[in-house]
């Protein structure tokens, strides 16, 4: 976790007064930052988006607006606030775990609110889902050896996603229903196309690191037997 400068703390860089409660409370500042504050509003929109969007059955078009709101809200947050810890060192390890939970959350409940509802196939919420779960369960099977980067497919991919569920939110009709269908059709086709590459860079990745792993241990085997 990241410590607040003194400076921005009011302070003058000497240690506080009762050493392990200063240092408590400069922690505890750098927990309650502007990013991690933009992430739990996001947490919290998600349970207010749902009973937004299920209100007089989920069909009402004032209703539906207003979980829209909710849902623009969380997803501009989720924006921000990752721009914000990397701009101004404000990186947490509560912030590692919350923010992508978050993400993850908001998107789930829209989709299953609109699958529930009967407005989306359950197949396309199954797709997206089982995407990005098996992605994040991905990153933690290579963490070991490499970080898999965010790449500007997954980007697109998040963007078409975002875009495409606000659409189906909002009751809408005539063209802009028939659109949002189509945004919807490059939501899912770029969620597998990404999917399958981050497959094929997990493995890349995993097999570079084994081999390293192994060549490491072939070299120091090789130098132990040299020194006997």
């Amino acid at each position: 976790m990241t410590g607040v400068p003194a400076s921005a703390a009011g302070g003058t860089g000497k240690p506080a007064p009762g050493g392990k409660l200063g240092a408590a409370a400069v922690n505890q500042a750098s927990l309650w930052n502007i990013a991690n504050i933009l992430t739990m509003m996001r947490l919290v929109l998600v349970p207010g988006f749902v009973v937004l969007m299920l209100q007089d059955g989920g069909y009402d078009p004032a209703w539906r607006a207003w979980a829209w709101a909710a849902f623009a809200v969380a997803m501009i947050t989720d924006i921000f606030d990752g721009h914000l810890a990397r701009t101004y060192n404000l990186v947490t390890d509560f912030g590692k775990i919350a923010d992508p939970i978050a993400d993850k959350a908001i998107m789930a409940a829209g989709l299953i609110c609109l699958s529930a509802l009967g407005d989306l196939p359950w197949w396309v919420t199954g797709v997206i889902l089982f995407r990005e779960l098996g992605i994040t369960l991905m990153r933690f099977w290579v963490i070991r050896h490499a970080v898999i980067p965010a790449s500007r497919g997954g980007k697109m991919k998040t963007l078409a996603q975002g875009t495409a569920v606000g659409m189906y939110v909002l009751a809408l009709t005539g063209p802009l229903a028939t659109l949002r269908f189509w945004v919807m059709a490059l939501a899912v086709v770029l969620t597998v196309v990404t999917g399958l590459d981050y497959v094929r860079q997990a493995i890349v990745l995993r097999r570079r690191g084994l081999a390293e792993e192994s060549a490491a241990r072939a070299a120091k085997a090789e130098a132990e037997g040299a020194e006997r």
